[in-house]
């Protein structure tokens, strides 16, 4: 129906590809222990808005969950207020204490570039209303942080980023860019060499 809001997507733990839609779930609440810090990661798309949610206790980090945000095609508005009032729904569900976005690049398009500008712009105000601080990276500096490559790979980002939260499976391309994103914020943003990969080599831009 149109006008009608999408849910997000919210999945406690990756098995393959499948993620459940919260219509057929329980609205499930995911405390944070008292020791910890809670990131929430935002991969901004017009079409599709990846999250991902994890835990940082010292420097060990735990997933929590993370899913997508999808839009139907229609009025830029309506798009505009699904990813919003999916954003919104994440945070009040998770209730994390900082947030990390990724930074809009250039595209080749102008009006493609337009759309997802908007998109994160509103991905920023469902942040900002919670009162919630927001960090910013680049995409280099995100594949930097994770793989040690800059100009790594989307498969290799996913496969990092599994290996890194310990996941049963692979997350979905959005949602692994997401959690990439939140993993880059909970090590300062740094390169490879400051997470907590002890007894993993770098091969290729793989842990191995």
């Amino acid at each position: 129906m149109k006008g009608k809001t999408r849910r997000p997507r919210l999945a406690p733990s990756p098995k393959g590809e499948r993620e459940e839609s919260l219509r057929s779930l329980p609205i499930t609440h995911y405390p944070s222990p008292d020791s910890c810090t809670r990131i929430l990661g935002i991969d901004p798309g017009l079409r599709v808005t990846g999250f991902g949610v994890l835990d940082k206790t010292g420097q060990k980090l735990s997933y929590v969950t993370s899913g997508c945000i999808k839009t139907r095609d229609g009025e830029l508005a309506v798009r505009l207020k699904t990813i919003l009032d999916g954003l919104a729904e994440v945070i009040a569900t998770c209730e994390p204490e900082q947030v990390a976005i990724e930074q809009v690049f250039v595209n080749v398009n102008p009006q493609s570039t337009l759309l997802l500008g908007q998109a994160r712009g509103t991905a920023i105000c469902a942040v900002v209303m919670h009162n919630l601080p927001v960090a910013e990276y680049t995409a280099l500096q995100v594949k930097q942080a994770v793989v040690g490559n800059g100009h790594a790979k989307k498969e290799q980002v996913q496969e990092m980023v599994k290996r890194l939260l310990r996941l049963d499976g692979d997350p979905s391309p959005d949602a692994a860019d997401a959690l990439a994103c939140a993993i880059c914020h909970a090590h300062g943003g740094q390169g490879l060499g400051k997470l907590a990969t002890a007894g993993y080599r770098v091969r290729g831009g793989r842990l191995v």
